[in-house]
């Protein structure tokens, strides 16, 4: 294999540069060229295909800097339909017109999910990325646990649910421990979560931190780091009387409460709390929004005005309770040291994948207590359920307290390898040197996509 390309899916982590950094370091040692396919599977759909080349002479291009967030090749929620056989076909024939032998894609749970119907026309491998960490398996066998349920409200007629586990839980069989982007998240959130707690203790106010995660608890669960009351992951159904209980027992303590929920939270019906827009991003996921104010709101209406009255601490409630959103800062800016090294690493795999002959795999992060973190492959056809479905993978129930409201002891041990030794030094003098550097004040900004325009090439379509 001589020439692969890579793109980049779905929505933007802070690790991604670092993963195409990891690819080229070993395409450039195995002397393979790699073609970088602009703004994910679009570039596919679009005859000239813009592309551009990422190691001319086996030398990787200035603009490449794993210590930058984003992804200099850009990004877009386009999917490929399994169905258009007539679409995937002059997809396959303008990537063997560019001679691409090989192709990867960096994404998560959609984009492996995307990825399948390419794997049968030519080698196509996953690295993974996503801050919300939902890409990988807590146990080998789970894609079985999934089922089909009739529901007449659904478009297809039925809908997905998971069955109880069978297996016995053991971090160390966890398929895919920590995707890249996730690490660095956690950093944004948890730092938001210690700074919003100075003003809930100064003006005596209820505190609640939103932050991202969807269906998946991992973000809201790291948030733990930034020392919150209490955490509310979208995998525990709310039970709003004992967390208003809780609530009050905190605030009668310390005078202040601060709350993180992941911004799937779900009531004991299973419904999410946030409001549901009447639409979907391109790859078919509902938007949520809302979930911290639909809390307040709830809480507002079960601790009431006379509570805060009573202690002086306010009029109303409404006044006393408050929400902010982390929001997609988690998703943007340097990624720390942790995801820059395992995004190379995983980049790196997802090369050597391609050439000992793999296809339709996943290059994926391992942890032991013996090895410590490494990397493998993994067949992807083994995400699938008995229907070729690949879902999101939520938070193991045994990571989380629900009594507590916080990580379970299990949950504390997952996270502790992760974080320990997360931030490197040269993070901090990074942001030393550069946040309040002068030039900041007379410089505009210069965007990466100004210099990779310039780079750009395109598909010359075959005569008809």
């Amino acid at each position: 294999m001589k020439r692969i390309g890579i793109l980049t899916a779905g929505g933007d982590t802070p690790a991604l540069n670092a993963t195409i950094a990891g690819a080229v370091t070993r395409a450039n040692q195995l002397r393979v060229e790699i073609v970088g396919l602009i703004k994910g599977f679009n570039s596919l759909f679009n005859p000239r295909v813009p592309h551009l080349h990422l190691n001319p002479l086996f030398q990787e291009i200035p603009e490449l800097d794993p210590t930058k967030g984003g992804t200099l090749l850009g990004s877009s929620r386009d999917f490929v339909d399994p169905t258009q056989s007539d679409t995937l076909d002059q997809i396959a024939g303008r990537l063997r017109q560019l001679g691409i032998e090989g192709l990867i894609c960096i994404g998560g749970d959609g984009t492996l999910n995307g990825l399948q119907p390419l794997a049968d026309r030519l080698p196509t491998v996953l690295a993974p990325k996503t801050i919300d960490n939902d890409l990988g398996l807590n146990h080998p066998s789970e894609p079985d646990e999934w089922v089909r349920v009739a529901d007449a409200t659904a478009k297809s007629g039925f809908r997905y649910k998971r069955t109880e586990s069978r297996a016995v839980f053991d971090l160390h069989q966890t398929v895919n421990y920590a995707t890249p982007g996730y690490a660095t998240a956690v950093f944004v959130s948890a730092s938001g979560v210690e700074r919003i707690r100075t003003t809930a203790e100064s003006h005596r106010r209820i505190a609640i931190v939103e932050v991202m995660g969807r269906h998946s608890g991992y973000l809201a669960l790291g948030s733990t780091y930034g020392r919150p009351d209490i955490v509310l992951v979208p995998e525990s159904p709310l039970d709003l009387e004992r967390l208003v209980e809780r609530v009050k027992h905190i605030y009668d303590l310390q005078k202040n409460v601060v709350i993180v929920c992941g911004e799937g939270i779900v009531d004991a019906q299973g419904r999410e709390l946030g409001a549901e827009l009447n639409s979907s991003d391109p790859a078919g996921n509902v938007i949520l929004t809302g979930a911290g104010e639909a809390l307040r709101a709830k809480l507002i209406q079960m601790i009431g005005d006379r509570y805060f009255q009573l202690y002086r601490r306010g009029e109303t409630a409404r006044e006393a309770i408050f929400t902010r959103k982390v929001g997609h800062t988690q998703r943007g800016g340097r990624p720390i040291l942790f995801d820059r090294f395992y995004a190379a690493q995983l980049g790196a795999q997802a090369v050597d994948l391609l050439l000992d002959g793999r296809n339709n795999a996943v290059s994926v992060l391992q942890y032991d207590g013996v090895k410590g973190f490494h990397v493998a492959g993994y067949d992807a056809n083994r995400f699938r359920d008995r229907w070729g479905l690949i879902h999101a993978r939520h938070m193991h129930p045994s990571l989380y307290d629900p009594v507590l409201m916080k990580p379970s002891r299990i949950g504390i041990d997952y996270l502790i390898p992760i974080f320990t030794d997360a931030i490197g030094n040269d993070d901090m003098e990074h942001l030393r040197q550069t946040l309040f550097a002068a030039a900041n004040l007379t410089q505009p900004y210069h965007s990466i996509n100004t210099d990779i325009n310039k780079r750009i090439r395109y598909l010359t379509p075959p005569a008809a």
